[in-house]
């Protein structure tokens, strides 16, 4: 059924357990199309992106309440072609040869209650990217045909990477906040992985955006990006008044948290105006979110929480980026740094995205 070369063995990057350093491979086994199930392909990687909430960080350091399977190979944010198909896949939505997605949600039965209502990545049989099953830091990944996204023709491969979970986290939760065009959304950690993509989408919706963050790079990056007002939180002595001053005084009308630290969703509650809809994003491990029942009942607040996004959201989210509407910020790295990112992201220290280059 294939056309394509398939080699035994791979270079990988994995865990080989919770907590344990991560460990590139030469010699891990490639599955061949035979071995396939029906519904399932493998793709050749491209590109893996990294940084989205942190998620592989967290997968790796196994400090979620969820826990990661072990050995893991990481990784949710791969573009690469399609070289094999399972035997007996009926209708197949993609071919081979064609360029797709694999995103955090790597698959779901379509058939629950949550699938049929678009809320495939609750479904209770979910299989996660490099979590559950294998992930996209290696040259080889078997993924899903029905959850594979095609990759708009023309759209680069390391820009595409980002946006399957980081873009389509961000832009599901934007497209929910119950704002409208020229609203005012706050984006704490606006600087980062998904906040820089957050404050895009925001302006390509036509809202006003108050970026929080810190460090003169990420200033410049959130103005150039669009952000209409600018609040350092570690220089910022008061945040709620800043943000209340921007807006005119109300406040603001939304607030997508993506930043990985339980303050940035406490402060959100006291500088949104009446009405207004906090989007959780960000997944801060075992933190609790402590509002005030009374001021949040008073002021008519709504607390959202926002999980990544469907099948829809991730052909949306793809297809404005692909107009030139959003654009991805990154660097790109041998799949041998991974280790030195992860640093990295446990220091606060990147800015943008990272993208890993498996075509090398």
């Amino acid at each position: 059924m294939s056309n394509f070369n398939i080699p035994a063995t791979q270079k990988v990057a994995v865990v080989p357990k919770a907590g344990g350093t991560i460990e590139i491979k030469n010699d891990w086994p490639v599955r061949q199309q035979k071995d396939l199930a029906p519904g399932e392909c493998l793709v050749k990687i491209e590109s893996s992106g990294t940084r989205c909430c942190h998620t592989d960080l967290h997968a790796a350091l196994g400090d979620w309440p969820l826990k990661a399977m072990t050995p893991l190979i990481g990784g949710h944010e791969g573009v690469g072609i399609v070289v094999a198909i399972g035997n007996n896949t009926n209708n197949s939505p993609v071919k081979l040869g064609e360029r797709v997605g694999i995103k955090w949600l790597a698959d779901s039965c379509l058939n629950c209650e949550d699938c049929r209502k678009g809320r495939e990545q609750n479904c209770s049989q979910a299989k996660l990217s490099g979590f559950t099953v294998d992930g996209t830091f290696a040259e080889y990944v078997v993924s899903f045909v029905n959850h594979v996204t095609p990759i708009p023709e023309g759209f680069p491969s390391n820009d595409a990477a980002s946006i399957l979970c980081a873009g389509v986290t961000v832009y599901r939760a934007i497209k929910n906040s119950r704002t409208e065009q020229g609203d005012w959304i706050v984006i704490p950690g606006a600087g980062g992985g998904l906040g820089h993509l957050a404050v895009q989408y925001a302006r390509a919706r036509g809202l006003r955006v108050i970026a929080i963050d810190t460090g003169d790079h990420k200033a410049k990056l959130c103005k150039d990006l669009g952000a209409e007002a600018w609040i350092d939180f570690k220089t910022s002595k008061d945040i709620v008044a800043d943000v209340k001053k921007a807006t005119g005084g109300p406040g603001a009308h939304s607030a997508v948290v993506t930043s990985a630290s339980s303050g940035g969703y406490t402060q959100a509650l006291d500088y949104l105006r009446p009405g207004a809809t906090l989007m959780a994003v960000g997944l801060p491990g075992t933190a609790t979110l402590n509002a005030s029942i009374f001021f949040t009942v008073f002021k008519s607040i709504s607390i959202c929480g926002s999980y990544v996004g469907n099948r829809q959201d991730a052909r949306e989210a793809l297809e404005i980026a692909a107009r030139g509407q959003v654009k991805v910020h990154f660097v790109t790295k041998d799949l041998k740094d991974l280790k030195d990112t992860y640093d990295g992201l446990t220091a606060g220290t990147v800015a943008g995205r990272v993208v890993f280059d498996l075509t090398k």
